[in-house]
């Protein structure tokens, strides 16, 4: 996590000095207008964002190593791959009703995008699909 920690420090500063670059560029090339017209503010305003973004991600990366108290496995030279392998649960691989759900969604967003009368019924695809995703194991061939 160390790297990463480093990675995204030099890249809100790689951002931060581009975005230096880039407002005096323009204020330079730009020289006989007044300073808030010589910038092109769209490019300036996304690489100091970026900068600040960057930093963000820089910033809650160290703060979650410096709170976890020891280093994570993949940080560590001799560990294997088997020590940073956590139980996340059952997930039955052979189950359709992901795609259900995802189905669910896409008409959510067609009902968004082309007409609200289609809410309801990606509402009704998306109550039968958690409904029957919930309840797989207690019907049908793959019971207990």
């Amino acid at each position: 996590m160390r790297d990463n920690i480093v990675l995204w420090w030099i890249l809100t500063g790689f951002f931060a000095l581009v975005g230096v670059i880039y407002t005096v560029w323009n204020l330079v090339a730009h020289a006989g207008e007044p300073p808030v017209r010589a910038i092109e503010w769209v490019g300036t305003v996304a690489l100091f964002f970026a900068a600040f973004m960057a930093a963000m991600i820089a910033f809650y990366l160290d703060r979650t190593h410096k709170a976890q108290g020891g280093s994570l496995p993949e940080d560590i030279l001799t560990s294997d791959i088997d020590d940073g392998d956590p139980e996340l649960g059952e997930f039955s691989p052979w189950s359709w009703w992901p795609i259900v759900l995802a189905g669910a969604a896409a008409v959510g967003m067609i009902a968004l995008a082309v007409g609200v009368f289609l809410f309801p019924v990606a509402l009704a695809i998306f109550v039968v699909a958690i409904v029957g995703w919930v309840y797989e194991y207690y019907r049908g061939h793959f019971a207990r």
